[in-house]
């Protein structure tokens, strides 16, 4: 998998992108990182995303990036992580560049899909001091269930997760409807105010939080 590969949409990814802001000084537009986390054939995941990606696109503030995780093809983490393969790089180049992201994750059996975990779990200070957000979908709950499993696994990554959730019953039934946009535009609005702040943050310095080292098995 090339960089190329991951994204369904969005700029081309740069070593540049992981930019260092001098002083307070906000002169770039934010780069949010939209992941799509379900993998199974037919998923309302990507519509999803797309949806939410078109309205952060109309923000002057924000670079929006579409990643499909079903593109990635990430493989399940060995006990050796010692050699990174390939496709990883490729993502954690985004990742890395990302100020802020937002997850479109599916309802599975109450939680989120394993997909997800794997490319978390691959990741640590990719993901440190920076806003994930969340878009929701499935069962009675609209997803939210996932999305409390995914708090206490951002938590423990030292990322800022926010209260506000997008969150739909039932993708291919349910129409949108204004509480859904009015919805997206706060989370929006939250998501820009946090990654302002963060990256003013980092840019001052650096989250001290060393990872743990590859291959341990205490690891979060």
């Amino acid at each position: 998998m090339s960089a190329e590969a991951v994204p369904v949409s969005g700029a081309a990814y740069s070593p540049n992108a992981a930019r260092q802001i001098p002083g307070d000084g906000l002169t770039e537009p934010l780069r949010l990182a939209v992941i799509v986390g379900g993998a199974r054939d037919g998923t309302s995941g990507p519509v999803v995303a797309e949806w939410f990606a078109s309205r952060a696109r109309k923000r002057a503030d924000l670079d929006v990036d579409v990643l499909d995780l079903a593109q990635a093809w990430l493989p399940d983490q060995p006990h050796d992580r010692a050699a990174v393969p390939g496709a990883v790089r490729d993502l954690g180049h985004w990742l890395a560049a990302a100020d802020a992201f937002v997850l479109v994750t599916p309802e599975y059996n109450h939680s989120f899909p394993g997909a997800m975990k794997t490319a978390i779990d691959w990741f640590c200070d990719e993901w440190q001091a920076k806003p994930v957000g969340f878009v929701a979908y499935g069962g009675s709950a609209c997803g939210l269930r996932a999305v409390d499993q995914l708090r206490l696994v951002f938590a423990d990554l030292h990322a800022v997760t926010l209260a506000d959730t997008v969150g739909f019953p039932d993708v291919d039934n349910c129409a949108l409807h204004e509480g859904h946009h009015e919805a997206a535009e706060a989370l929006l609005d939250r998501l820009t105010w946090w990654g302002e702040a963060l990256r003013v943050a980092r840019a001052r310095q650096p989250y001290d939080m060393p990872c743990p080292a590859k291959g341990d098995p205490d690891e979060h």
